[in-house]
């Protein structure tokens, strides 16, 4: 069993998300970061869907109740933990994660995973819901969580010569959204020449841009339809959003673009006033962008 000390910004239980009920208005919700949260179990030797905690900005002090075999990957943090490797805690040691540093989430895996209840067949916790996770919440000083035991194989490690995905290029590369052509070519120009910042109201639903207004060349209004994750829509104000992990699932803005499934995690790891380009490739680049993707993630560890 784990015992919150002090809980940071925003550490929930996640795992992969809650698919198949978007018409019901339920979001997937799931880590930010997938590949940063995969890695972390795969560590462990856990199923990559296994529940772990997702601290965003600031990390919690957690402490270990009973000796574990841990991960921790995604942003390094102010404290030094190591990342990208498993160690083992022992009973009664704490771990600090202070600030995190290079980028919004860090991850931490235990090998057995938390045991939380499913609720729609994920142990993520959906905030705008308050439902799954621990209790439907971030988590608070006092709460305790217990590590479970369903495991997948051993520890294992990274191979130090594919430390990096193949995907960690600078522009977010994206492909039409539906309504692509509601948008003239000087106007979709504009918007991959220039560059965004990310808005301090930006959180988990979607990602606030600041920079260079557009607007469709359509007035008319759109029916509102479902909604991709990734998805860059304009709203009256001209300032795009991207459209995230606990979106709304249905939305009456046009979308201009629509991020890769290979770039979600950057998408995820980006801070507020980070900066934000856009790139256009072909729906078969970012077919072959993501294949590329999990056969680096099947290749980088040693077993």
């Amino acid at each position: 069993m784990i015992r919150i000390l002090k809980p940071g910004l925003l550490t929930t239980v996640q795992d992969l998300g809650r698919f198949g009920f978007a018409h019901l208005g339920v979001s997937a919700a799931g880590a930010a970061d997938a590949l940063s949260y995969r890695i972390a179990n795969l560590l462990v030797g856990n199923a990559e869907n296994a529940p772990a905690l997702e601290m965003t900005l600031l990390g919690p002090i957690i402490e270990f109740q009973e000796a574990a075999t841990v991960s921790i990957t995604g942003s390094a943090t102010s404290t030094g933990l190591a990342l990208n490797e498993c160690f083992t805690v022992r009973a009664g040691e704490r771990i600090e994660f202070g600030s995190l540093i290079s980028g919004a989430r860090s991850y931490l895996a235990v090998r057995g995973g938390f045991e939380v209840p499913m609720v729609m067949n994920s142990a993520s916790t959906f905030l705008a819901a308050a439902f799954g996770g621990h209790h439907g919440r971030a988590l608070r000083t006092g709460d305790e969580l217990s590590i479970g035991s369903r495991t997948e194989g051993p520890p294992c490690r990274l191979k130090k010569a594919l430390a990096s995905p193949p995907t960690a290029s600078r522009p977010l590369r994206t492909v039409p959204a539906p309504q692509a052509n509601w948008f003239d070519e000087s106007t979709v120009n504009a918007f991959f020449a220039a560059n965004y910042r990310v808005s301090d109201l930006s959180n988990r639903s979607g990602l606030r841009l600041t920079g260079e207004a557009i607007a469709a060349n359509r007035r008319d209004e759109l029916v509102t339809e479902g909604i991709a994750l990734g998805a860059v829509q304009v709203p009256p104000d001209g300032q795009p959003i991207i459209l995230f992990v606990d979106q709304q699932t249905t939305g009456g803005y046009p979308k201009i673009a629509n991020v890769i499934t290979a770039d979600l995690p950057r998408v995820g790891q980006l801070r507020s006033r980070d900066e934000v380009k856009f790139q256009m490739v072909e729906q078969s680049d970012a077919i072959e962008l993501l294949r590329q993707q999990e056969r680096w993630l099947r290749e980088v560890f040693e077993r």
